[in-house]
């Protein structure tokens, strides 16, 4: 079996779909205390890195999509499907799993 090498530039979503940067989970507490690698919850915040050309409609034309590369977004705690590039953790999910733009 080959090894294919994947790159983030090489990733290209489909119809409605958007690959997310995941920002890093929080170290600590708003009191100061350090949270183990366990105790950290997923996050929900993440920059958009591709996005898909959009959702093909009923009559075959596609919806623009809402979000475009570089835009913060905030997304579903169990949305799309976790992805590890280069170290660096990724998700790709449905724009519908988008909940809102963070500015």
């Amino acid at each position: 079996m080959a090894a294919i090498s994947i790159s983030v530039s090489t990733v290209k979503p489909l119809g409605d779909r958007v690959f997310v940067k995941v920002s890093p989970s929080e170290e600590k507490t708003a009191g100061g205390i350090l949270l183990p690698d366990t105790a950290k919850e997923k996050p929900q915040i993440g920059e958009v890195v591709a996005v898909g050309p959009g959702k093909r409609n009923d009559d075959g034309s596609r919806s623009e999509p809402e979000v475009k590369v570089g835009d913060k977004v905030l997304y579903s705690k169990y949305a799309g499907t976790d992805v590890k590039l280069g170290g660096e953790d990724y998700v790709l999910l449905s724009e519908k799993d988008i909940l809102a733009i963070v500015s």
